[in-house]
């Protein structure tokens, strides 16, 4: 797939991994973490950023624990109409962006934002657009978070492979996700694995 290939399919997804999808499943172990996370590491008015949020069920998790200054972005328009839905407090708190990151991120102005993260979304992006990681770096003030697939699932991140295909269907690109932000100048305070995922948690320079 192509990297307009890759987008496409995100922009446009219904069913399975779509934004409805997610509100459904709610809140979970991953949004947890942030939450506490970020109430460690970040005051309670930190300006924080999702990259790819959907309807919002990390960031609705964050407004429950006390942050306001909340943002988001995400590629499928669908994300915000259920947010309206399912998280209308969320929606009516935060500030939210529709539309690709490789469009959005070089329009932010450096250290924007004390914290960004994303939940299974880097993984995604295609290797055609890894600039889009310097640009993460660059957005942030002080943390960068990446709950990212690194083989925690029998399926996922095994073997040689730099990629595999969810259901067959769409890419996931395997990384080091330490090397990734390592390389950008950025230092790992914490690694935490979850049943499907692993948590890493940068602090920019």
């Amino acid at each position: 797939m192509d990297p307009e290939d890759v987008r496409q399919d995100w922009a446009n997804r219904t069913g399975r991994f779509s934004p409805t999808h997610y509100a459904h499943i709610g809140p979970n172990e991953i949004s947890n973490i942030l939450a506490n996370v970020s109430s460690h590491y970040a005051r309670e008015d930190a300006a924080i950023l999702e990259l790819g949020c959907g309807s919002g069920r990390h960031l609705a998790h964050l407004l429950d624990n006390g942050f306001e200054n909340l943002h988001g972005i995400d590629i499928n328009e669908e994300s915000f109409s259920v947010m309206d839905e399912q998280y209308p407090r969320l929606a009516d708190t935060g500030e939210f962006h529709t539309g690709p990151l490789e469009e959005f991120l070089p329009e932010v102005e450096d250290n924007a934002f004390d914290v960004v993260y994303s939940v299974e979304t880097l993984q995604h992006i295609h290797p055609e657009d890894e600039w889009v990681f310097e640009a993460v770096a660059r957005v942030s003030a002080d943390l960068v978070i990446t709950a990212e697939n690194e083989g925690n699932s029998p399926d996922r991140g095994r073997g040689e492979f730099d990629v595999s295909y969810v259901d067959d269907e769409f890419p996931l690109y395997h990384r080091d996700w330490k090397q990734v932000f390592s390389d950008r100048g950025l230092a790992q305070l914490l690694k935490e694995p979850t049943k499907r995922d692993t948590v890493r948690v940068f602090r920019t320079p």
